[in-house]
């Protein structure tokens, strides 16, 4: 099956994913899943890494230079190939999301759940409010896997952010709130694994002390990968310093969905696949 999971848990350090997402480490120490670090374009602010994350094309190029540059996306992005390609297309998100690939500006009225469209996330539920909690985030996700049966479904929290804007990323409620996203996690993603999900976990940048992100430091710019696929060699590359550009998750996506990258998206270097997992459609 080449059905994929992208949960992306935005405002998510390297560090604190290493020492507190219990359940998604213990996968990696039992072999399940592989896990890297990533280092995010710049710059480091979400709506410029949304794109980066499903175009694979840096904000330099995309357009897409800030939180203020409200348009739709005008790179060839997952959604479109994996739609093109007759693949059902979902997102339980945030509202930004929406308008990059459906429409700007987002009508609340209107946009908030987007069910049998024809747009590029041609079923989506998004939320408007960054304290919307992760378990009905998560939850939202998952009907859309379940009674829509989309074959790509980005699943995009904002709690951990949302902490480390209020309080900082040294902070109780950012670890806590990190530790709740790994629980509700827990509860979905053995079924996923055991339906043949492939699952994808990353952040868009990280976060600092100073309750934001933006700049150069690895506070900032390095997030965790954690990968569950037949297609990639699972094993534990942060142990070899192994760090992947996050321009690669893009291809990446494509690859694992067996659909071909678009054509402004670079090679996959960083992340290891298994011999003969290369499939031509995706070169």
């Amino acid at each position: 099956m080449d059905k994929v999971i992208f949960v992306v848990l935005d405002g998510l350090n390297a560090k604190t994913a290493h020492n507190h997402m219990g359940f998604l480490e213990h996968l990696v120490e039992k072999g399940i899943m592989a896990a890297y670090t990533v280092k995010s374009e710049m710059p480091a602010q979400s709506r410029p890494l949304y794109e980066v994350l499903q175009s694979g094309v840096p904000s330099s190029e995309n357009g897409i230079t800030s939180n203020r540059t409200v348009r739709r996306s005008k790179e060839r992005s997952v959604f479109e190939i994996a739609k093109d390609n007759g693949l059902k297309t979902g997102a339980a998100s945030y509202y930004w999301v929406s308008e990059l690939y459906n429409r700007a500006p987002f009508q609340l009225m209107e946009d908030r759940i987007q069910l049998d469209t024809d747009s590029l996330i041609e079923h989506g539920i998004f939320y408007h409010e960054d304290h919307y909690p992760d378990s009905h985030l998560i939850a939202d996700g998952d009907y859309l896997i379940r009674k829509k049966a989309t074959d790509y479904t980005l699943i995009h929290s904002m709690n951990i952010d949302d902490a480390g804007h209020k309080f900082g990323a040294g902070s109780k409620e950012y670890v806590q709130a990190t530790v709740r996203v790994d629980a509700e996690l827990s509860q979905y993603i053995w079924r996923w694994m055991n339906e043949g999900y492939q699952i994808v976990v990353t952040s868009d940048h990280g976060m600092n002390d100073y309750h934001t992100h933006n700049g150069i430091s690895d506070e900032d710019r390095l997030v965790p990968l954690y990968l569950f696929s037949e297609k990639v060699i699972i094993k534990d590359f942060r142990k070899e310093g192994a760090v992947v550009p996050q321009l690669e998750i893009a291809p990446f996506l494509c690859r694992l969905l067996g659909i071909p990258a678009g054509d402004r998206m670079q090679a996959i270097q960083g992340i290891l696949m298994k011999r003969g997992s290369d499939d031509d459609a995706a070169e």
